[in-house]
C-alpha cells in the first residue's frame, strides 16, 4: 500500500477534511495527517500547489497521485480501498447509495446562511448570540425538514446503517444543535449518536486543542 497523507486547514475546523478524515478512519488506512495555515496563504505556495489542483483542503496524497475536493476524495477511496477488504463509507445497495451522495451534494452546495452565521467553531468553541437571519433561518428550515424525513424515530442513521453521508449530516445539523437553536429531540438525539462516532469525536478534540 502506498503512503497516504491528508492535508487538512491548521485549525482543524473544515467540515470537508473531516468526512475524509472519518472515511479514512472507517476504511482502517494508515495515514499522516499534514497541517496547512490558510490564514497564512500557505495553500498558495509552489509545493501545496503542485499537490492540490485547486489549492485547498482536503488534499489527498497516494503514492504519486494527489487529489483534492472532498467528494472526489471519498469516491476515489471508496474505489481504490473497495469492500470486502476495506470497510465501505457508502449503502450497499444503489439507490441509498445515490441518496446518500445526493445528500452530501447539496449539504456542500446549499445552505450558504446558515453555514455562515453558524461556522462550524460553534461545535467546539464560542457560541454566536445572535439570531439567525431571515436568509439563515430560512436554510435551517429547509435543513431541518429534510433531517426529519430522513432520520430515524429514534435517531437513527439516514440509510439504517451509518455511512459517511451521516458524518456530513450531523455535522450540519450540529451548527443548529451545539449553539443551542432551537432542534427537535430526535435531531438532537441524532447528532449525540454521530458526534460521539470515534472518528468524529476525536476530529473535534483536536479543532479544540488547535485553538
Amino acid at each position: 500500500m502506498n503512503s497516504l497523507v491528508l492535508y487538512t486547514n491548521s485549525q482543524f475546523s473544515s467540515p470537508y477534511v473531516l468526512s475524509v478524515y472519518a472515511t479514512l478512519v472507517e476504511k482502517g488506512l494508515p495515514f499522516e495527517l499534514k497541517a496547512v495555515d490558510l490564514n497564512r496563504g500557505e495553500q498558495f505556495s509552489k509545493d501545496y500547489a503542485q499537490l492540490s489542483l485547486t489549492s485547498r483542503v482536503p488534499t489527498l496524497v497516494d503514492g504519486d497521485f494527489s487529489l483534492s475536493e472532498s467528494s472526489a476524495i471519498i469516491e476515489y477511496l471508496e474505489e481504490a480501498y473497495p469492500r470486502p477488504a476495506y470497510a465501505s463509507v457508502f449503502p450497499e445497495d444503489a439507490k441509498p447509495r445515490a441518496r446518500a451522495r445526493q445528500i452530501q451534494a447539496w449539504l456542500r452546495s446549499d445552505l450558504g446562511a446558515l453555514r455562515e452565521e453558524r461556522p462550524t467553531t460553534v461545535i467546539y468553541a464560542a457560541k454566536n448570540p445572535k439570531p439567525l437571519s431571515s436568509q439563515a433561518q430560512q436554510a435551517a428550515q429547509k435543513l431541518l425538514t429534510i433531517a426529519d424525513m430522513l432520520i430515524g424515530a429514534e435517531g437513527q442513521p439516514l440509510f439504517g446503517q451509518w455511512s459517511i453521508a451521516d458524518v456530513d449530516m450531523a455535522v450540519t445539523l450540529n451548527r443548529l444543535v451545539a449553539n443551542g437553536d432551537p432542534t427537535p429531540e430526535k435531531i438532537r438525539r441524532y447528532v449525540a449518536q454521530q458526534s460521539s462516532r470515534p472518528c468524529v469525536a476525536d476530529w473535534w478534540k483536536r479543532a479544540a486543542q488547535a485553538r
